[in-house]
């Protein structure tokens, strides 16, 4: 590779994609991202994610430093969204996207700020809860990337473990006969090993079983990632399901940007522990500025 970053071989050059989809023609480092992602930063007033919300918050973050150990990632972060809407975060590697999912579910430290579920004047804060008391009390879920499945348990025994946090075994089991019913894809290979499967499927079980709890938010961390495209398209419909048709709020964290904006209501662009753009899904689309850095034109 040359010192301006172009590829030297042609066929090399078309072959290299960006942070989305689409073909480039150099290769930046992440620090000239970073660096050119701080220069189109704008100051993102809290009235703005009000804003973009179009009424009450039932997810609301309020000036959020937090971090792992001593160091803070998150710089006074203010979030906002309304229940059944979906937020995508996007930005360069080290941005802080997948802190701001750990911080909500308590994987963290969190420093200073607070964090808040529902509707109206009953906002809980749930900042301090612990990350099982997040998912059975407060129906926050968290799905992690990919390879969270227990690959020596059948499909039926992961969906069981999703409900772990459950009274009894057999409301576990229960649940996971509604999940059945709902994706009839798994309920066809209930005895089958976790790793036998393909990788959507493997990933649709993934999401299935943080269902088992019935949440009302999912925290969604890179649906896509290690997916073919054919795969990564049943997944999002997956999820435009659980939003439109049951009502679940998603914050997603998605390397792939096109994709992930495209599906969502709302987006971020994070950029050293901080929000610098905010709008809706098809007006970050359409930023020349997002597209150059994040969407491969």
């Amino acid at each position: 590779m040359s010192e301006t970053g172009k590829t030297n071989d042609p066929a090399t050059e078309k072959s290299i994609s960006g942070y989305g989809s689409g073909g480039v023609d150099t290769v930046i480092s992440v620090e000239d991202v970073n660096r050119q992602a701080r220069e189109m930063s704008v100051e993102v007033p809290v009235e703005q994610l009000d804003a973009l919300v179009g009424g009450d918050p039932y997810v609301t973050i309020e000036d959020l430093r937090a971090g792992y150990g001593k160091m803070e990632i998150l710089h006074n972060i203010n979030l906002r969204v309304g229940r059944k809407q979906s937020l995508c975060l996007i930005g360069p590697n080290g941005a802080g996207k997948s802190t701001i999912l750990h911080a909500i579910f308590g994987f963290n430290n969190i420093f200073s700020g607070k964090i808040k579920i529902g509707d109206g004047e009953e906002k809980a804060d749930v900042t301090k809860l612990s990350p099982n008391q997040k998912l059975s009390q407060a129906g926050i879920a968290y799905i992690l990337q990919d390879k969270s499945v227990f690959p020596g348990m059948t499909v039926e025994e992961n969906l069981w473990m999703g409900g772990f946090l459950k009274d009894e075994v057999a409301e576990a089991k229960q649940a996971a006969e509604m999940i059945f019913d709902k994706y009839p894809r798994l309920a066809a290979r209930r005895k089958h090993l976790a790793k036998v499967l393909s990788g959507g499927e493997r990933r649709l079980l993934e999401i299935s079983r943080a269902l088992v709890m019935n949440p009302e938010v999912l925290l969604v961390d890179e649906p896509s990632i290690g997916l073919e495209p054919r795969f990564i398209d049943m997944v999002f419909e997956i999820l435009h399901g659980l939003q439109h048709d049951d009502g679940k709020t998603i914050i997603m964290v998605e390397q792939n940007a096109k994709k992930g904006l495209e599906f969502a209501d709302i987006g971020y662009v994070l950029v050293s522990g901080e929000i610098a753009i905010a709008g809706k899904g098809d007006e970050l689309l359409a930023n020349p500025k997002v597209g150059q850095l994040f969407l491969g034109g």
